[in-house]
């Protein structure tokens, strides 16, 4: 058994309203985007250009703007907008989708700008400036995190692939949080060191004691509760 999704047919209908768009009959191209969105709860603008392989999952309320570009092998999930922050006709107001992006649910790409080969956005996400190839945009007003390698691992592995463009390690709050918690803790590790290397040299004889009643000799910074609490 054959299962056609909704997506499916609003990509075939697309392509006949945006040939009859590109012929110059607007009316008809119009009507084809109208009757694609009526049935498939999908709206796509006749002269969005659409490249092959695009899966649109679950889109219900999926926008796409009228100079709006999606890439070869793009996952668009439910709730995404591809819209202009302007109104000015015969201008670049929607956004260019590179190869393999992932466009999570609800997020917002708003602007003429491209997102590049193998970008995820995350879900809810709310990108207002251009998305390098292989990084992950996440947060409102979107923050932008560097592919580690140079690539998005969840299209060039499908094995890994992350249904909704982000996992756990794209948070970059947690990540600054993480950092901050190692970087306090080592810190007191080595508080605790100089105490306990201060407290032999005031134990040898002849040497005053010069150590505080209340110096940190031990550590007591609970990172892992702290790293548990933001999420491993």
């Amino acid at each position: 058994m054959i299962t056609v999704y909704p997506g499916f047919h609003a990509v075939v209908l697309h392509r006949w309203a945006h040939a009859c768009w590109t012929h110059g009959f607007k009316w008809p191209a119009r009507f084809i985007s109208h009757c694609a969105r009526a049935f498939t709860g999908i709206e796509i603008h006749p002269a969005a250009k659409i490249g092959e392989r695009v899966f649109f999952d679950h889109a219900m309320g999926v926008v796409v703007g009228e100079t709006a570009e999606i890439g070869d092998g793009c996952t668009i999930y439910q709730g995404v907008t591809l819209g202009g922050t302007s109104l000015y006709k015969g201008t670049k107001r929607h956004p260019t989708l590179g190869k393999n992006v992932v466009v999570s649910a609800g997020a917002k790409v708003l602007g003429g700008f491209v997102v590049g080969d193998g970008a995820k956005i995350g879900s809810n996400a709310v990108v207002i400036k251009p998305v390098p190839a292989g990084a992950t945009a996440v947060g409102i007003p979107a923050r932008i995190i560097p592919s580690k390698e140079g690539e998005s691992a969840d299209v060039a592995a499908p094995q890994k692939f992350s249904a909704y463009g982000i996992t756990q390690d794209d948070d970059p709050l947690s990540q600054a949080m993480r950092g901050l918690i190692d970087n306090a803790s080592s810190q007191e590790h080595q508080i605790a060191l100089l105490w306990q290397a201060i407290e032999k040299l005031s134990a040898q004889p002849g040497t005053k004691d010069c150590v505080p009643g209340d110096a940190a000799r031990g550590e007591s910074f609970e990172a892992d509760k702290l790293t548990q609490l933001i999420g491993k």
